[in-house]
C-alpha cells in the first residue's frame, strides 16, 4: 500500500540528528511504498516560530536528500482549525476551563499527597454561567479541554506491536490555551485527516498522545490512521537530544563537513538490528531499512561512531562525487590527489589541508625534523631519482637510501615523511610522492 507520510517540525530553532531520525523514518516508508511524503511546518506559535528556522529545515532535508511531495503550513490553516473547534465545542466535547496554571499545580500536589494520580478531576465541568462569568469578570480568559471517552483504546503500532491506554488514567488533554492558541494535538489531527494521511510514524514521546488523538480521529472522521513510534536517541551521557545541543544539529553536521549519507546512515540505522555500516546511496538504505528492525529501546548518538563511519564513506568515494565540494574548498584535485588522501580523511574538509601540504608548503610546525639527521637528509637528495614518478619511485628511492645509510623501519621512513609532509603520518608515500614532484622534494629535503 502507498503511504502517506509527514514530517511535522516546529520551525523553533534548527533540527538535530533525533529530529532527523524520524524524517528519514518517515521518508523511506514513502519511497519504499511508492507513497507521498508531506512536510507540515507546525508554525501555530508564532512567537517562537522564525522562517529562517523554516528555511533552514529545508536546506536540512534536501541535504539529506529527502525531497518532500507537497509543503503545507499550519500557520495557513487558522480557519480550518476554528471551524473544527467550534464544532467540538457545540457537541459538548471542547469545555472551558479557568484554572491557572498554580492553581493546578497545587492541585495536583494534593492529589499525589492523597496516592492519587495527578489526573484533572474535571472541576470545570461543574461551574454554572454565574461562576463562569465572575472569574470572566477577574480577567481570567478560559482554556478549553477535550472530554475524553472513559474507555480503553487499542492499536497496532508498527514499532511496538499491540498497545492499548486506559483514557480513564489521562487528564482530559488542552487544546487550545488560554490566549486562543491552538496546542499541537487538534490541528495535526485536522491536518492528518485532510492530508490523507495514513500512517503517522513518530518517536515513541508521543504514545501516550496517540489514544487522545485516535479519539479526536474516531470523533471527526470515523477512522484513525496506522501508528508507528520508532526508539529516540539521546546523547553520548544518556539525555534527551534537543535543539540547545547545536553540536547535534544537522546544520553544525553540515559545516563541519559531515557526509549526508553518513548522517542518514547512522540516523536510521543505530537503533536497529542491522549493523551501522557504509552503504551505496540512500537508495540502499531504503532497501535495507523496514520498521519492524526498530528496537523498542532508546539507543545512544555517539559522535565517535558518526566520525567513523563518516571516514569509511569517504574511504570509498570516487572524486566525480566529491569534485565539485572539493573546488569549493579551494582543491582542483585530480584522480590521483583523491586516491592518495581520501583513506587518511575523516570529512572532506580535511582534505584541505593535505592540498595546502602538497601544493604550498608545510603545516605543522609542532612536528620538525631532526638536526641528528642532516647526513641522513643530504644522502637521501643525493639519491632521488630524476622524473618522471610513478607509484614505485617511493620504493626504490628508499632501498637506495636504505643500502647506502643502513637504515630501515621507522628509522628510514619516518624522517623523510616528516620532512615531505610536516607530519608523522599520512597518506601513503609512494602515492603521495608524485604529488608532490622533484622539486618540493628536494626543497623540503635541505
Amino acid at each position: 500500500m502507498a503511504e502517506i507520510v509527514r514530517f511535522a517540525p516546529s520551525p523553533t530553532g534548527n533540527i538535530h540528528i533525533g529530529n532527523a531520525r524520524t524524517a528519514l523514518i518517515n521518508w523511506l516508508v514513502a519511497v519504499k511504498s511508492g507513497g507521498e511524503f508531506i512536510l507540515r511546518y507546525d508554525d501555530t506559535d508564532q512567537e517562537r516560530s522564525k522562517q529562517e528556522y523554516a528555511d533552514g529545515i529545508a536546506v536540512d532535508l534536501d541535504w539529506l536528500g529527502i525531497k518532500p511531495t507537497r509543503v503545507e503550513k499550519q500557520s495557513a490553516r487558522m480557519a480550518a482549525y476554528d471551524e473544527v473547534a467550534q464544532k467540538l465545542k457545540d457537541m459538548g466535547r471542547l469545555y472551558p476551563c479557568y484554572e491557572t496554571a498554580d492553581e493546578l499545580d497545587r492541585k495536583r500536589k494534593r492529589q499525589r499527597a492523597r496516592g492519587l494520580p495527578p489526573v484533572y478531576d474535571r472541576a470545570a465541568l461543574k461551574l454554572s454561567d454565574e461562576e463562569k462569568a465572575a472569574f470572566e469578570a477577574e480577567g481570567r480568559t478560559p482554556h478549553w479541554r477535550f472530554l475524553l471517552d472513559q474507555e480503553t483504546v487499542a492499536w497496532q503500532d508498527g514499532v511496538r506491536g499491540e498497545q492499548s491506554i486506559e483514557c480513564s488514567s489521562v487528564s482530559d488533554p488542552v487544546l487550545i490555551r488560554g490566549d486562543g492558541t491552538y496546542l499541537y494535538t487538534l490541528p495535526s489531527v485536522i491536518d492528518d485527516i485532510e492530508m490523507g494521511v495514513t500512517m503517522v510514524i513518530r518517536g515513541d514521546d508521543h504514545v501516550t498522545n496517540t489514544a487522545v488523538q485516535i479519539q479526536l480521529f474516531n470523533l471527526l472522521n470515523g477512522k484513525a490512521p496506522k501508528f508507528a513510534h520508532h526508539n529516540l536517541l539521546t546523547s553520548a551521557t544518556g539525555e534527551g537530544l534537543s535543539k540547545r545541543l547545536g553540536s547535534l544539529s544537522l546544520r553544525s553536521m553540515r559545516e563541519e563537513g559531515y557526509e549526508a549519507l553518513s548522517v542518514a546512515i547512522f540516523a536510521v540505522v543505530i537503533g536497529t538490528s542491522d549493523p551501522v555500516q557504509p552503504l551505496a546511496d540512500m537508495g540502499a538504505l531504503a532497501e535495507l531499512f523496514a520498521l519492524e528492525k526498530v528496537s523498542r529501546n532508546a539507543s545512544k548518538f555517539d559522535m565517535a561512531d558518526l566520525v567513523h563511519l563518516n571516514a569509511r564513506i569517504l574511504h570509498e568515494t570516487e572524486l566525480e562525487a566529491v569534485s565539485e565540494r572539493l573546488s569549493a574548498l579551494g582543491i582542483e584535485a585530480d584522480e590521483a590527489f583523491w586516491l592518495a588522501i581520501r583513506g587518511n580523511i575523516e570529512k572532506l574538509t580535511e582534505a584541505k589541508d593535505w592540498w595546502a601540504i602538497a601544493r604550498d608548503g608545510l603545516l605543522d610546525d609542532a612536528v620538525q625534523k631532526n638536526a641528528e639527521d642532516a647526513d641522513f637528509y643530504a644522502k637521501a637528495k643525493e639519491l632521488l631519482p630524476a622524473e618522471p614518478w610513478d607509484g614505485t619511485t617511493w620504493k626504490s628511492w628508499t632501498t637506495a637510501v636504505k643500502n647506502a645509510t643502513g637504515r630501515k623501519g621507522k628509522g628510514l621512513f619516518m624522517p623523510l615523511r616528516v620532512a615531505l609532509t610536516g607530519r608523522s603520518h599520512g597518506p601513503e608515500l609512494a602515492a603521495f610522492l608524485p604529488i608532490l614532484g622533484s622539486q618540493r622534494t628536494l626543497d623540503r629535503l635541505s
